[in-house]
This record gives structure tokens, sequence and C-alpha cells, in this order.
């Protein structure tokens, strides 16, 4: 679990006419604290802290520390939003957490071993047809990624949802729905054009008999 902190300060002035003059005037973020057993608190972080927070894609799946005023929370980052056009972040979500709060966020995978895999030493191409899990687990057993390890996936085979390994308290939100949701994670296939080719091939030898 990443160590990330930032400093925060209440916000008093609400609406959108405040929120524009804190973006444009001051360079912040404005933001909310709401969940556990306090009221919702309105704040302002500056945006450059935030974006230094986002070079990291493990902020989304973390548990942060907030320190507001000289009051510490910890959260973690429920909604961003961001200008369509601009390099500007308009408005953050951030709900309170303790160590044992179940949460469930989005996590990103880490692909291991793809160039040396079987199925591409064999001539395939990897597919990846998820890039993150949904998972649910308690704040302080949150992973920053799942690995992947594709050293033994075959040509033509799969790796489904059910065949990683998640971390002791981890859970598969997907998994949880039925055998019906293990969804596929990657697989590995012949490029199009020589599936292509072969049953030209084919197709020739069978015209020539």
């Amino acid at each position: 679990m990443s160590d990330f902190k930032l400093n925060a300060s209440v916000r008093s002035d609400e609406g959108k006419g405040a929120s524009r003059r804190l973006r444009r005037l001051e360079a912040k973020v404005p933001a909310i604290i709401y969940g556990g057993k306090a009221e919702p608190q309105s704040i302002a972080l500056l945006q450059k802290d935030v974006f230094k927070a986002l070079e990291n894609e493990a902020v989304f799946s973390s548990v942060l520390t907030l320190n507001v005023d000289g009051k510490e929370e910890s959260v973690i980052l429920r909604d961003l939003q961001r200008h369509p056009a601009k390099a500007i972040l308009l408005h953050a979500d951030f709900q309170r957490v303790s160590a044992d709060t179940k949460v469930h966020v989005k996590v990103p995978l880490h692909f291991l071993n793809e160039e040396s895999c079987k199925g591409v030493k064999a001539g395939g191409i990897v597919s990846h047809t998820l890039t993150e899990l949904d998972i649910s687990a308690p704040a302080s057993k949150l992973p920053e990624f799942i690995e992947v390890d594709l050293a033994g996936l075959e040509m033509d085979a799969t790796i489904h949802i059910s065949d990683l390994k998640l971390p002791a308290g981890v859970e598969s939100v997907d998994l949880a729905h039925g055998e019906d949701h293990d969804l596929v994670v990657a697989s590995v296939h012949k490029p199009r054009g020589a599936v292509e080719a072969e049953a030209e091939e084919g197709e020739g030898e069978e015209s020539g008999e």
C-alpha cells in the first residue's frame, strides 16, 4: 500500500462560482470528504499536489492521508473530474476509511513474462481483455496492482479471473457474482494474417487434389 499524503484546507464558500475562483485564482481543486461517522466536509487541495500524486497509478487503489488544516484523515479517492480540454482538475471526492473498512475499487493488472510466454514463442500474440480488476478488500489490504504471469500461457489458451493469485483478504467482485462472471483476462492467438494465410493454403491444397 503506497504512502500518499496530501495537504488540504477547509473550504467555507461553496457553489459553482466559488469553485471557479478556487481553480482560476488559487490553482486549487475543490473537493469533498464524506463517509464514516463525521459529516461531509468541503475542502480544497493544490492542483499541482494532486497532479503529482496522479503520476502514480496506485493513487486510485491506496489509502491516502489528507492533512486538513492539521487534522489527518484516512481516505480513498472515489471520484475525480477533469476538464475535457485543459489540464485542470475540476473536483475530487474522498471517502473516509479505517483499516478494516471493506472497500470496492479497481486495481491495475501488471502482465509479466509476456515476451517469453509459450504462445508468443510459438508465433502468437497476447490479447489483453482486462487491464484492471474490480476487487473488494479491507482498506489496509488494498494492493497497488495484481500480477498476471503469462509465462505458461500456450497458443490458443486463455487466463481467466479465477486463474489469478489474489493477495490474502482480496476478493474479485466479478467472481462473487458466480462462475458465469469468470471473465477472460488475457489470451494468446495467431495473428489474423497468419490464420488467413493458413486457411488459403488449405484451400489451395484441397483444390489441387
